[in-house]
């Protein structure tokens, strides 16, 4: 059995016919991060969201809602939130210490392209940081809440790193020294990152890894774990996690890219409908190798791999999150 898993980052269908019971695909124990919001929703639509999985988890006891990390045991999934824009906050900074009230964990300012509080990953001019998008990084640190750099633009996720005053993280991105796509992560972001303390996670989805294809599903979880050995062997152990991106809503959101490709690129749409790699592959409960057998075979030992698949990112909540 892999060590605990600390998810960073999946996805439900943002919609009320979600259920979280799809998230027992995870093993107890697990903490997850779920998102409630991007760029499209509103304040209300992602207050909506959450009332109604906070509702669901505490009627189902397979799960717990997280306030602080004495919230994470080991017979419940674990379950927090994220938003991956601040679209949803209405410009309203004080929304931030309000979604913390009701589970949110972790914000990126920008989901892709420009707005408020910065430039996105998919802008051709980027400025990084707006005066907001400053002011938002000091209120996410003062309320305890993880400022996330990825979706968003190289010069953005670089300013996060300056204007932090505790660690940031990138909640599921991938290195572009592996993979040249806009949505991985320079090396120098990277450096930037770990000097805050903060920590990278790796996702399986399969244009950020350079394997799309439907039938490649080992292929991404070995990718995966190349994407791990290169952090490492870059920033250190301590500053590696896993954090897969997995959407139980990839339908849905693959019609999405395609019924409004002026949202995102060519660069989404070029090796066809979005590929991610589900709990099942990357706990090795399939028929595919599990990324804790490979993270092994790469030469990393069980406390290695423990802190890789969970302790990193718990450290640094413990720095961050306030009860």
């Amino acid at each position: 059995m892999p060590p605990f898993l600390w998810e960073q980052h999946c996805c439900l269908p943002l919609h009320h016919a979600a259920r979280i019971g799809e998230l027992a695909r995870y093993p107890l124990g697990s903490y997850l991060s779920v998102n409630v919001g991007y760029s499209p929703q509103t304040t209300e639509d992602s207050l909506v969201l959450l009332h109604r999985f906070r509702e669901q988890a505490a009627a189902d006891p397979r799960f717990r809602l997280v306030a602080s990390l004495d919230d994470i045991v080991d017979d419940a999934i674990a379950l927090a939130f994220d938003l991956e824009d601040s679209g949803p906050l209405g410009g309203d900074l004080d929304n931030v210490e309000m979604f913390y009230r009701l589970g949110v964990r972790s914000l990126l300012p920008t989901y892709n392209h420009a707005n408020a509080a910065g430039c996105g990953c998919l802008d051709t001019e980027d400025t990084g940081l707006t005066g907001y998008g400053k002011d938002l990084v000091r209120k996410l640190n003062e309320v305890g809440m993880f400022a996330d750099g990825s979706h968003c633009s190289r010069r953005t996720g670089l300013d996060i790193a300056t204007h932090t005053a505790v660690p940031m993280i990138y909640s599921h991105s991938n290195f572009a020294a592996l993979w040249e796509h806009p949505r991985n992560i320079t090396d120098e972001q990277a450096r930037a990152c770990a000097a805050t303390g903060g920590v990278i996670g790796i996702n399986g989805v399969g244009i950020f890894l350079g394997h799309n294809e439907p039938d490649a599903r080992a292929e991404r979880v070995a990718a995966m774990a190349d994407q791990i050995r290169y952090g490492v062997d870059l920033l250190g152990i301590e500053h590696i996690g896993v954090s897969s991106d997995y959407s139980f809503d990839g339908q849905e959101f693959n019609d999405e890219i395609r019924d409004n490709p002026g949202a995102f690129s060519e660069s989404y749409t070029a090796w066809g409908p979005l590929q991610w790699t589900p709990p099942e592959d990357l706990l090795g409960e399939s028929e595919v190798p599990g990324l804790d057998d490979l993270l092994a075979d790469r030469g990393f030992n069980a406390g290695e791999r423990a802190a890789i698949f969970g302790g990193n990112f718990a450290r640094v909540a413990g720095q961050v999150w306030r009860d």
